[in-house]
């Protein structure tokens, strides 16, 4: 899939206006091999325990974006690069993570595109809580099960629709 975050927003002032194409603020770090990525949404909200988004990755990814809502917490990470070995292998098309990643090496050597807020060295508690598959909100943008997720190197954008 070929595409422009700033030609979908260009194509479609009428959704930005209406709220049903949404650009998240420019606060993500981009890691991984893949420049640009897009999908349909499966959404975790997690706070510092990524049993959660293993359990995810370990189910066929079908090109789908995973979108951890991690309340955007700087305390530790919620994505390594084993998880990140494991997304491209089960054929997820990306991750968006409202918080932080680790083995950023091990990241970029992944044929996958992840966007967090930052790299953070501590990895995160494994107790199992969360919810899996509900609307989260990422850096005040919701985002609902299904929606896509357009990123590229001039930000990241959360369709209702598929519009590319």
């Amino acid at each position: 899939m070929t595409f422009a975050t700033t030609d979908i927003c260009d194509a479609h002032e009428d959704k930005l206006g209406a709220g049903t194409l949404a650009v998240l603020p420019p606060v993500f770090t981009s890691f991984g091999k893949l420049a640009h990525f897009a999908g349909p949404a499966h959404t975790l909200k997690v706070f510092e325990d990524n049993v959660l988004v293993r359990a995810a990755l370990e189910t066929p990814g079908n090109g789908q974006v995973l979108v951890i809502d991690g309340g955007g917490s700087l305390r530790c990470a919620l994505v390594g690069g084993n998880l990140a070995v494991l997304a491209e292998k089960n054929g997820w098309a990306g991750m968006l993570v409202y918080g932080c990643v680790r083995d950023t090496e091990e990241i970029n050597a992944c044929s996958i595109g992840v966007r967090a807020l930052a790299a953070h060295p501590q990895r995160s508690v494994r107790k199992g809580v969360g919810e899996n598959n509900i609307r989260v909100v990422i850096a005040g943008i919701a985002v609902n099960p299904g929606d896509w997720i357009y990123a590229d190197a001039d930000g990241v954008l959360v369709a209702q629709d598929k519009l590319v």
